[in-house]
């Protein structure tokens, strides 16, 4: 296909930068904003880990990953475009939320509370984190395979499932909680982006809202009906990334790094699973991009990050169509590279924080995740909306447990999960919610998988499905937990079969998913007719 001549007078610039692509900045650098602050917030917390490591090191290797991937994802949509001549909207990227915690909680935490060392805690995840990119390299060949023989509904009613739990009612209660500073910001947003506005002098209707944001919070803290936000305790200073390779490759053959293989190797390949559910969300919006170079980059973006003192792997985000919905391109990738870049290397997220409060950008974000739902629904074939549907479950079993740790740990703390187990049945059946959130994106995957099969009559896949569900069961990648002293729960991977105790084991959702498989075969055999309306 011929490109598309640009016309006379243009700057080349232009084929770079849109002036939506600001809004499509605020967006994205919000999220990574977020991540930033997990960041600073929980690593001294859980891992002990000194200021020294959190802002000199960890944060600069951040830059280095994601300056990596988002150039890079720029220039794939720059590109992209210029072959096919259509506007193309760069694939989001950042760190990856989920690995993010699973790291803090089940590697770093775990190291520094049994070695009381936090420098060899944050050296052992950094061996995890080079393992996991690896694995991510690896398996980015095989994605196309992967992408071919995964039904669209099972690819984005799971990413749909995490867009309306943890990005639109997570910030959404945030919004409400602050109307006077966040309400007319959103409100803004959902007009302006539903309605499709032009406002006056061509200004993007995410810029506008932060501004309104921003004056309103200082407008009401000057009139004192909002407290004033406390000054930043830390002072700027340039924290260039240092290299620290010789001695992750040394940690390779600690048994400290391999006893946790049984996290950083599901993560790895539940990240790379995550991207390509992304590919088919910005496939499905109009963008279809290279499966195997942009695995590839996601995972040597982990690599390289690692290599310059980043645990954390980046990945390719969720929220592609709701930034093409936006008018974004290439441009607001490019500056979410040197607006992380510029944080993360002179320690200026305190600052930045205090002037612009988050609260008036989180309009943006509802907006994304309200996209991102109702594309699942808008890109499938009309008949799989069920198999969308049941794909929301298990990120809602998840986002409802949460709301209840948070509920026990305020409200009585000392009370375990487990005690709620016990004492809330059966009105709230919080041993099933754990077995349902346990491995949720891949118990999404298998639900609407399966379900996307049996409504198009394709009894053998359907019953792979089920038999792939039965194994992971099995091997408790799915479903299997334990309760843990500090309160919560964690996955119980090849535990022993515990058959007829009070919490489900993964042999017991082994066998019914077998059972299942074998009544699905038994289908592909004896072909039962369909029910006529």
């Amino acid at each position: 296909m011929a490109v598309a001549s640009e016309p006379a007078g243009k700057s080349p610039l232009n084929g770079w930068f849109v002036p939506n692509d600001i809004d499509g900045f605020f967006g994205l650098f919000v999220d990574n904003l977020c991540q930033l602050i997990v960041v600073i917030g929980l690593c001294p917390l859980i891992a002990g880990l000194p200021e020294s490591i959190v802002v000199g090191r960890i944060l600069p290797g951040i830059a280095v990953s994601l300056v990596a991937g988002n150039l890079f994802y720029a220039w794939q949509a720059h590109r992209l475009s210029k072959r096919t001549g259509k506007s193309v909207t760069a694939l989001p990227f950042g760190v990856n939320t989920v690995s993010l915690f699973a790291f803090i909680f089940f590697i770093l935490g775990p190291v520094y509370q049994e070695t009381h060392n936090a420098n060899l805690a944050w050296k052992v995840s950094l061996a995890a984190g080079f393992l996991g990119g690896v694995i991510e390299i690896v398996t980015s060949f095989f994605g196309d395979w992967l992408r071919r023989n995964t039904p669209r509904a099972a690819l984005l009613s799971t990413l749909a499932g995490v867009a309306i739990t943890f990005i639109s009612l997570g910030f959404i209660f945030r919004i409400f909680n602050s109307p006077l500073i966040a309400l007319f910001p959103a409100l803004l947003v959902l007009i302006g982006y539903a309605g499709k506005i032009r406002w006056p002098l061509g200004l993007p209707t995410g810029f506008i809202a932060v501004v309104i944001g921003t004056v309103a919070a200082w407008a009401l803290r000057g009139l004192h009906f909002a407290p004033m936000p406390k000054w930043p305790d830390s002072s700027l200073a340039f924290y260039p990334p240092v290299p620290i390779v010789g001695e992750i490759f040394s940690l390779l053959t600690d048994s400290h790094v391999w006893s946790y293989a049984v996290i950083f190797i599901p993560m790895a390949v539940l990240n790379v699973i995550g991207s390509i559910q992304n590919l088919e969300s910005a496939e499905a919006a109009g963008d279809r991009f290279s499966t195997r170079s942009s695995l590839l980059v996601n995972g040597t973006s982990a690599v390289i990050g690692v290599f310059f003192g980043n645990p954390f792997a980046p990945t390719i985000y969720i929220g592609h169509p709701g930034w093409k919905a936006m008018g974004a391109r290439s441009g607001y990738s490019v500056m979410n590279a040197v607006a992380v870049t510029f944080i993360c290397l002179t320690g200026a997220m305190p600052f930045l924080l205090y002037f612009i409060p988050l609260e008036a950008t989180l309009g943006i974000l509802l907006w994304i995740g309200l996209i991102i739902t109702a594309q699942a629904f808008q890109e499938v074939p009309k008949a799989h909306a069920p198999a969308v549907a049941i794909g929301f479950i298990p990120s809602l079993a998840v986002w409802s447990l949460q709301i209840i740790q948070t509920t026990l740990q305020k409200a009585s703390p000392g009370y375990t999960l487990q005690q709620a187990a016990a004492s809330f049945s059966p009105e709230l059946f919080v041993s099933g919610m754990i077995s349902l959130a346990q491995g949720f994106m891949f118990i999404s995957i298998f639900f609407s998988a399966i379900i996307a099969k049996v409504i198009d009559r394709q009894w053998r896949a359907a019953g792979i499905w089920c038999l792939i569900a039965s194994a992971a069961s099995a091997c408790g990648f799915i479903h299997a937990f334990v309760f843990t002293p500090d309160g919560g729960y964690a996955p119980a991977y090849f535990q022993k079969p515990g058959f007829g105790s009070d919490i489900p084991s993964g042999f017991d959702f082994a066998l019914v998913y077998l059972a299942a498989a074998i009544l699905l075969f038994a289908m592909q055999v004896f072909r039962p007719q369909e029910i006529e309306h």
